[in-house]
């Protein structure tokens, strides 16, 4: 297998100046973090190389087929010293895995992984994708509560291209900007498949979407919107599940193993955001959203946040808002800054970031991860980091 993945990882560079029908892209990261958390006595200083490499390739015309591979090496004391460092970086797919752990020492990890591959084929108004692929559903730029396959955390920034779903997914364009697709994620228990419907329309110079079908063995329901109020985007999501029932927990994270999920009630449950934003002339841009969960907890909230994941949760908090700003200094120099704010617990976490276009293809960025709150808040125990990061892309 792990001949098999580096063969996959570098065979198509030389291969791409030959063939038309060919063509591949990627980049190579350099990240330095230095984090304090409050369960490690001292400060974690590590190094991260992270790669990827992009494939698509055109064997006929109506079909197309990509293959994308990941790899990272890190090193520093992070690997040593956080329990389930592995675990934690490691994809988790029902059957194929396509990754392996290329080295794993004391301090430093090597790991690589298949996160795209899949073969599409279209013909007409009609295509059909099976394989591990991304399917991104929502309107919202932050919290997407109708994203059923792979819902993901602003704050993981270092992989911009979010994880695939091992999934079929069937589309039929009804016209220029309206569809209709269906979706299926096969598990090996009815908990863990999800199949939904979704269609999009355009009307009232307005996007709308509606989505139904099955997560965790329970039906759903959804809708969402995007348009704009005098020049400012304004979009929403809303989705609304079968009441959970009692399920057991079974992350290996959660802090009470085999117990009933703390998310377990006998009601409907209504997951919603709301989200505007504006880019004035000078460069300068909003952005706010706010993210309600009719199931979300008031009380201890960090103490649920493996919980959440799992029940397809984007916060385990019942109130989540959002804020942005950020101004381009100069053509080359960007900088920003948001939060996360939890208006229960009063806890938060502020992202400020500095982006340098250095060259062509050629970006350093600076990014602070400063959080504030009491112990068992939603953001009181994340600890505080910072990160130097340099991308390279081809």
């Amino acid at each position: 297998m792990k001949k098999f993945i580096l063969i996959l990882f570098m065979l198509p560079l030389p291969l791409a100046a030959q063939l038309s029908s060919f063509s591949a892209n990627g980049y190579v990261k350099y990240l330095f973090s230095t984090s304090k958390f409050p369960f490690v006595n001292e400060r974690l200083n590590d190094h991260l190389i992270h790669a990827r490499l992009n494939t698509r390739w055109y064997p006929a015309e109506p079909l197309t087929a990509a293959v994308e591979v990941r790899m990272r090496s890190y090193y520093g004391d992070s690997v040593e010293k956080l329990p389930g460092f592995l675990d934690q970086i490691k994809s988790h797919h029902e059957y194929a895995q396509l990754d392996d752990v290329l080295w794993h020492k004391k301090k430093s990890l090597g790991y690589v992984q298949l996160d795209r591959c899949w073969i599409n084929y279209s013909q007409g108004n009609a295509e059909a994708t099976l394989g591990r692929q991304r399917i991104a559903w929502g309107t919202a730029i932050v919290w997407n509560v109708i994203d059923l396959f792979n819902p993901q955390s602003i704050l993981d920034f270092d992989y911009e291209e979010k994880p695939g779903a091992d999934a079929v997914r069937i589309q039929y364009y009804t016209g220029a900007v309206s569809k209709v697709e269906i979706a299926v994620k096969p598990g090996k228990t009815k908990r863990r498949t999800i199949a939904a419907a979704h269609f999009s329309i355009n009307a009232f110079e307005y996007d709308f979407h509606g989505i139904a079908g099955i997560r965790n063995d329970r039906w759903i329901f959804g809708g969402a919107w995007a348009g704009a109020i005098h020049k400012a985007g304004f979009r929403g999501e809303f989705l609304v599940s079968e009441a959970p029932g009692s399920s057991p927990t079974m992350s290996k994270y959660s802090v009470f193993p085999n117990a009933l999920s703390p998310f377990q009630n006998n009601k409907p449950v209504l997951s919603t955001v709301l989200s505007g934003d504006y880019t004035f002339s000078n460069s300068l841009y909003l952005l706010t959203e706010i993210l309600f969960n009719s199931n979300g907890k008031t009380k201890n909230v960090g103490l649920f946040y493996w919980q959440a994941l799992q029940a397809g949760m984007l916060s385990p908090s019942r109130w989540s808002v959002f804020q942005e700003i950020s101004y381009d200094i100069t053509p080359l120099l960007r900088c920003g800054t948001f939060a996360i704010f939890n208006p229960i617990d009063k806890s938060s976490v502020i992202v400020p970031q500095l982006t340098w276009s250095m060259a062509t293809n050629l970006d350093l960025t600076l990014i602070g991860f400063f959080t504030s709150g009491k112990h068992f808040t939603e953001w009181g125990d994340f600890g505080r980091s910072a990160f130097l990061r340099i991308k390279y892309s081809f």
